[in-house]
């Protein structure tokens, strides 16, 4: 499958904000908004008034980007959650928190969700006792996530854990570090996906014009 490849500082700073793509790195003095909190380029400095569709597009990328999906694949989580009851952001939201690479990276195993969706694709994760290789594999109520019992001495695996105890963890997972396994305990809860702030609204709006 097609991926991004470039540089993601340059992302963040385009967006105006910190979307977390580095790890560890965006919570050092290293990080590239910190250093430079200005958009890229040439004229990245001038001042941009967007238009009420711009806006709307620019939310639809940013939210796209913190969870690293292509186009094609996170219109298809708006069509999904358009069948779905109740708010179709609310929705959507929910069920790209439920793919299994953001869920390695919310337990703490990952550093990012890149580095989740590495983690997944080279088959350190088990799923109920079983392999999965698929990272839009999305997670249900009371499934059990661990690392193969193979991988536990991978020093960035081990690194992320460590980070993680420095940071809230959210409280639809139950997290046991010491034997690399977590469970899903329920739904993805809204108020706890603040951080970065994601204005999925916007996104309904820009899809359904």
């Amino acid at each position: 499958m097609a991926r991004y490849i470039g540089p993601v500082c340059k992302v963040c700073r385009r967006h105006g904000n910190k979307l977390y793509l580095k790890g560890e790195r965006c919570f050092t003095d290293k990080c590239g908004v910190s250093r430079r909190p200005y958009p890229p380029g040439q004229h990245g400095q001038a001042r941009i008034k967007l238009s009420e569709y711009g806006l709307r597009l620019r939310e639809k990328q940013r939210m796209r980007r913190i969870y690293g999906l292509l186009e094609r694949q996170f219109a298809g989580y708006y069509v999904a959650a358009t069948g779905l009851p109740g708010r179709t952001g609310e929705e959507m939201l929910g069920l790209i928190e439920r793919r299994l690479d953001n869920v390695v990276h919310r337990m703490g195993f990952a550093a990012s969700r890149a580095q989740g969706r590495q983690l997944v694709r080279h088959k350190h994760i088990l799923v109920n006792g079983k392999s999965v290789n698929i990272p839009s594999y999305r997670v249900k109520p009371n499934d059990k996530i661990e690392i193969h019992e193979k991988s536990r001495k991978i020093p960035y695996i081990t690194a992320a854990l460590a980070s993680a105890k420095n940071r809230p963890s959210p409280s639809w997972f139950e997290v046991d570090g010491a034997n690399f396994t977590g469970t899903m305990k329920s739904m993805p809860v809204r108020d706890e996906l603040n951080e970065p702030a994601i204005r999925e609204q916007y996104v309904v709006e820009y899809y359904s014009r």
